[in-house]
């Protein structure tokens, strides 16, 4: 039975059409109309709140964190600088792809990974041994994304401590909102100008009410899966499970892709030492 995110509260008033998914064990808005369109016209010419909170969340912290991320990782985490995110996938000592997911930096020796599946058992299985602690902070943090052409007008009005006109794509900052802390990003899923704001579970719906209020103005709304499926979709953002089958599930060989098969060579870093699946992909 899924479950309510910690947006719920604030989500389930505006579902008109009552249509939901399992987002990963959470109850996520397939739309809040009967139809999708002013949803996916708000991503793109106005602003859009989507509920990302579903997404899973692991921090590795300690001495050995940047060693472990870089055996896992197909990027090179090295490159990575505080306050900065990047895009990798992780692959299976064959090469083929498990998940997909940021990278964000928040101190030298701390970082905080996005993921589309349970991975915690194959991160703790491939830092044995190393002074570094992994977490499941799934529960505990909510991500409120906020993309479109206004979204940076918005929060404008709302965050302070982030400059945001001067905040670079895939950077981050801690910030408030009101007297609650809040790290922005400058990510996304739809292609389009936006921000994600990683926030306690706890403080979520007041985070909410305040990016509403400060949006209705710029024309935003609550966006479900279906619109923001089709942005990611024309920035040219693959979806596992869509785009390509983890290689923990594939059942056959064919249905197990590298990522030179699903367009991410260029998040490939054969010049590291090592990384797991690195043989068979040099090969």
């Amino acid at each position: 039975m899924p479950i309510p995110s910690p947006f719920h509260t604030r989500t389930a008033p505006l579902n008109e059409s009552y249509e939901w998914r399992n987002w990963s064990g959470y109850l996520s808005a397939s739309l809040y109309e009967p139809t999708h369109e002013r949803e996916y016209f708000a991503i793109r010419n106005a602003a859009a709140l989507i509920d990302v909170s579903p997404l899973y969340k692991y921090e590795f912290q300690g001495p050995d964190a940047l060693r472990a991320l870089n055996r896992i990782m197909t990027r090179d985490i090295a490159r990575c600088a505080v306050g900065q995110v990047m895009y990798s996938a992780w692959c299976d000592d064959g090469g083929a792809v498990i998940d997909d997911g940021t990278v964000a930096r928040l101190a030298s020796d701390h970082f905080r990974i996005t993921a589309a599946e349970p991975n915690l058992v194959w991160f703790q299985d491939c830092a044995f041994g190393m002074q570094v602690e992994i977490r499941d902070v799934s529960v505990e943090l909510a991500a409120l994304a906020v993309q479109g052409p206004n979204a940076r007008a918005i929060l404008s009005q709302v965050v302070s401590g982030v400059d945001l006109q001067a905040l670079k794509y895939y950077r981050l900052a801690d910030g408030q909102i009101g007297n609650l802390p809040v790290t922005v990003s400058r990510t996304g899923y739809t292609g389009d100008l936006g921000y994600e704001l990683w926030v306690a579970s706890q403080q979520a719906g007041q985070v909410w009410d305040t990016v509403y209020a400060a949006g209705e103005p710029y024309g935003a709304q609550a966006v479900g899966i279906v619109a923001l499926d089709i942005a990611r979709i024309e920035a040219g953002l693959i979806m596992l499970g869509v785009d390509y089958i983890s290689a923990r599930k594939a059942l056959i060989p064919a249905q197990r892709s590298s990522p030179f098969e699903i367009g991410l060579q260029w998040a490939v870093d054969l010049d590291k030492p090592n990384f797991i699946g690195r043989r068979a992909l040099a090969a």
